[in-house]
């Protein structure tokens, strides 16, 4: 919780510093920036964050120093390709629509491999159980970010460009703090060697969770563009800063799951599915009585919180948030449901739960933003999470009734 807490207080900080020190012109346009990035993010997940962990803490537990040293140079050339595309998209788009696209753009492109970096460091520390020094890495992150905004602020340079730079400062920082702690010694052997095979076995998960990574963009981050495309990004701003209000909720969720998939995808690569399952549920329970929980809270605190988090900039649009903390009320079990599937290496069905959310966003929500504005788009947000959630489950079940089965027909053979 700590880890998670500070590793993304950094961006609320960077958020929060734009939100009340910006016109809500600049600040929706920084929003739509880190979009983008969001969309690499994602990206980057499929290519290695998610193979890495369900594989890591799986199949490649026993030759775990052999497997980092490989995914941590993939992870490299992945982030200076995407360097690469993000600033030849750039130099384009300045060329046909020069006023079309922020400064933003090229802090992203020149941090964003940085910037994913700091998630695989993270992440490398949960597969070897040590969450202390993923928190460690945070603290200076956040440490670093701070001071980085103070000073940007004093020298009146803070915008959407320099504030990525002040982010990547931060990864860096922490980088650096725990590098000794990371599995680069010397092996045995290259672990291509020893597994021939690994590029094809990769390619089967990532590609469902590459395709996923598309996907999600229409249920998490379209929303901010259907808004940008049918009302302002003025609207885009405000939209942004009260679902920053609701983020707690969506990082204990992240949290917890860089705790739990890890432990999911040991049970199922040793065939334990009836202690997978019974970790599941108890993950579904703590999950549901923590959202049900900050939704409370919120309903109650909602309000003030936003009146002094943004200094009264956005008192107009906080009446929403009772609408819009029901979104991880509703997607909560379905994000453990999701974890579950990963670990049961079924990345597929997980894909077509975000198809059905995506088609609701397009169908529901798409009508709802263009006919009630703001409000139409924390509705459909709510509508495409119940659709998630829902489709996860016929998911869930089908598989782990077939998983039972075959472990029925196993022990009577």
């Amino acid at each position: 919780m700590a880890d998670q807490a500070l590793s993304v207080g950094g961006m609320f900080l960077v958020n929060l510093v734009l939100a009340r020190t910006q016109t809500k012109e600049e600040y929706g346009m920084f929003v739509l920036s880190y979009s983008a990035l969001t969309f690499l993010i994602g990206l980057h997940n499929a290519a290695i964050l998610e193979p890495f962990t369900v594989y890591g803490s799986g199949r490649y537990r026993s030759r775990f120093a052999e497997y980092f040293q490989l995914m941590f140079w993939s992870n490299a050339v992945l982030g200076l390709l995407l360097t690469a595309l993000v600033l030849g998209v750039y130099a384009a788009g300045r060329w046909i629509a020069p006023p079309l696209l922020p400064r933003a753009i090229v802090g992203m492109g020149l941090t964003v491999g940085i910037l994913l970096s700091g998630a695989f460091l993270r992440r490398t520390f949960y597969l070897q159980r040590r969450a202390d020094l993923a928190a460690a890495a945070s603290l200076v992150f956040f440490v670093t970010v701070g001071c980085g905004l103070g000073l940007a602020a004093k020298a009146q340079v803070l915008n959407g460009f320099s504030v990525f730079l002040v982010l990547a400062a931060g990864w860096l920082a922490a980088g650096l703090s725990v590098a000794g702690k990371l599995p680069f010694g010397k092996t045995r052997q290259s672990f291509l060697d020893g597994e021939p095979d690994h590029w094809r076995e990769h390619w089967k998960y990532a590609r469902w969770v590459l395709v996923t990574a598309f996907v999600f963009q229409l249920t998490g981050q379209g929303y901010y563009w259907l808004v940008a495309g049918f009302l302002s990004v003025r609207d885009v701003a405000e939209l942004k800063a009260i679902t920053l209000v609701v983020a707690p909720a969506d990082q204990i969720l992240i949290a917890l799951n860089y705790l739990v998939l890890p432990l999911l995808s040991a049970h199922y690569a040793a065939k334990r599915i009836g202690p997978l399952l019974s970790a599941w549920k108890w993950y579904a329970i703590a999950i549901a009585a923590v959202t049900l929980s900050f939704f409370l809270f919120i309903r109650a605190f909602g309000k003030p919180l936003t009146h002094l988090l943004y200094g009264g900039r956005y008192d107009d649009v906080a009446p929403l948030l009772t609408i819009l903390v029901l979104v991880p009320v509703v997607m909560g079990v379905g994000h453990t449901m999701n974890a579950a599937l990963k670990a049961a290496e079924s990345p597929k069905l997980v894909f077509w739960a975000y198809v059905g959310s995506g088609v609701v966003t397009f169908l529901v929500g798409v009508p709802l933003v263009a006919r009630f504005g703001l409000r139409g788009a924390v509705y459909g947000m709510l509508f495409s999470g119940v659709s998630f959630t829902a489709a996860m489950a016929v998911g869930f079940g089908i598989t782990f009734r077939r998983e039972l089965r075959q472990q029925e027909a196993a022990a009577a053979g």
